[in-house]
């Protein structure tokens, strides 16, 4: 997989590219990740990227022109490398970040993954030239029903989570079948040691060395967890008939 980043603040990338899970798929060749700075894409000798918009209104909005530019580029990188592995006709997914996307899920962190090649658009200020949305971008995502500063952190949780969705960058690939939101369930309590720490002691049954039952005992707590703090994932559950 590809991923390119558009962003007038490429280093708030820095960290999180090279840590942990993400760093060790760059490192396995399993994924590429280019942060790109949309100042140098700007015909602007200012190296501007924003201006008023027409109609008034308050605020700056990203102009068309720079993201246009900088995804052009990539494509053209894209074709040119010889030794690139996104091979075929496969079309990257422009995806712009913003409040106005669809809620990011599981489910589509699954379909992200099996991407070749994804362009990551991060807004800012308040908003983006709509040109860009109708002419150029094949999806939008948001995170939540909440207002953020821009599309960089967005950006971060998406990328972090479909990322560890690629077959061969967990360590054990059974890690991905019991974690929150797999089948509409919450993930049951985990414990480790000591089995008793200032009287708080871990329940029997996980120190029973029975399998069956501790499977048993994890999927009621899973079922109990959900219909506690997400009963609408429970309702998608009942409505499958799972």
């Amino acid at each position: 997989m590809r991923i390119d980043i558009l962003t007038i603040f490429p280093k708030m990338f820095s960290a999180v590219l090279q840590e942990s899970i993400i760093k060790r798929a760059q490192q396995k060749n399993m994924v590429q990740i280019f942060v790109h700075d949309l100042r140098n894409y700007t015909a602007n000798k200012h190296r501007k990227v924003d201006d008023r918009p027409y109609g008034g209104g308050p605020g700056m909005i990203l102009c068309c022109q720079p993201i246009f530019s900088a995804v052009r580029h990539i494509l053209q990188e894209v074709k040119k490398e010889k030794t690139n592995k996104i091979k075929g006709k496969a079309k990257p997914q422009v995806i712009l970040l913003c409040p106005q996307g669809k809620t990011f899920s599981q489910k589509m962190a699954k379909k992200l993954a099996k991407e070749k090649h994804l362009i990551f658009i991060c807004g800012r200020y308040e908003g983006i030239d709509e040109r860009v949305r109708t002419h150029l971008v094949n999806q939008e995502i948001s995170i939540g029903d909440f207002v953020l500063s821009g599309g960089e952190l967005p950006a971060m949780v998406v990328i972090d989570t479909l990322i560890r969705l690629i077959p061969g960058v967990l360590g054990d690939k059974n890690s991905l079948n019991f974690e929150s939101f797999e089948g509409n369930l919450l993930e049951y309590p985990q414990f480790s040691r000591p089995a008793n720490f200032e009287g708080m002691k871990v329940p029997s049954v996980l120190l029973s060395g029975n399998h069956a039952l501790i499977t048993a005992w994890r999927k009621a707590q899973a079922l109990k967890r959900t219909k506690q703090r997400r009963p609408d994932l429970l309702k998608k559950l009942i409505s499958k008939g799972e």
